[in-house]
């Protein structure tokens, strides 16, 4: 099977899903346009490493992992999105040390976010392509590029990501459920979950 390398082409927050980020990557000798669905602290990751006058007082955990790395001699050399199965991404990290190499199996946005923060290529197979690739039109009427890039991702997010399924309901809730239930979240390590809990807390 054939790689086809990717270039990040940018993340939008889902003005429609509460905590949903999407992290488009574009086909380097195409058109076509992977769209990820992440979290918010992997958002962020993502969003730092690619400005790069962002300094963190305190390193976030892949650059944690980059420092570990950098200091015991390994080095990421590329990223490889390498399966799709029910929607979701699997990803692994081509690793070299003293001249061997090491394949790691990671999360898609872990791998990313690594890969931006070692300079290391990004690559998915064709077939992944082919099967979740999709063309973002350009909307004439749009005079803000950047509101229309917000809309399609709000689309793309709800039309080919399955993100339009009826979302559980927190406004009937009071603040002491609400609590007890990003408690839980937390417990469960249902993260996405609890971002939506969060966030209805901080509307109140």
């Amino acid at each position: 099977m054939s790689l086809v390398r990717l270039n990040i082409k940018g993340i939008s927050y889902s003005q429609t899903q509460n905590g949903a980020y999407a992290l488009i990557l574009n086909e380097v000798d195409g058109d076509r346009k992977l769209p990820i669905v992440i979290g918010a602290f992997e958002a962020q990751s993502i969003a730092i490493a690619l400005e790069k006058e962002i300094r963190p007082p305190r390193p976030l955990t892949h650059d944690l992992f980059k420092n570990f790395a950098d200091r015991f001699d390994i080095v990421v050399k590329q990223v490889i999105i390498h399966k799709l199965v029910d929607g979701v991404f699997y990803s692994s990290l081509i690793c070299e040390r003293d001249k061997i190499e090491e394949i790691i199996d990671a999360r898609t946005s872990d791998a990313i976010a690594l890969a931006l923060r070692f300079d290391a290529p990004i690559f998915t197979y064709k077939n992944i392509l082919d099967k979740a690739g999709i063309y973002l039109k350009v909307n004439p009427n749009k005079d803000d590029e950047e509101n229309e890039d917000s809309v399609l991702v709000d689309d793309l997010l709800a039309d080919e990501l399955e993100l339009d399924a009826p979302q559980e309901s927190y406004k009937g809730k009071t603040l002491e459920e609400l609590h007890n239930l990003l408690d839980e979240a937390v417990t469960n390590e249902d993260y996405e979950k609890a971002a939506k809990i969060r966030d209805e807390i901080s509307k109140r």
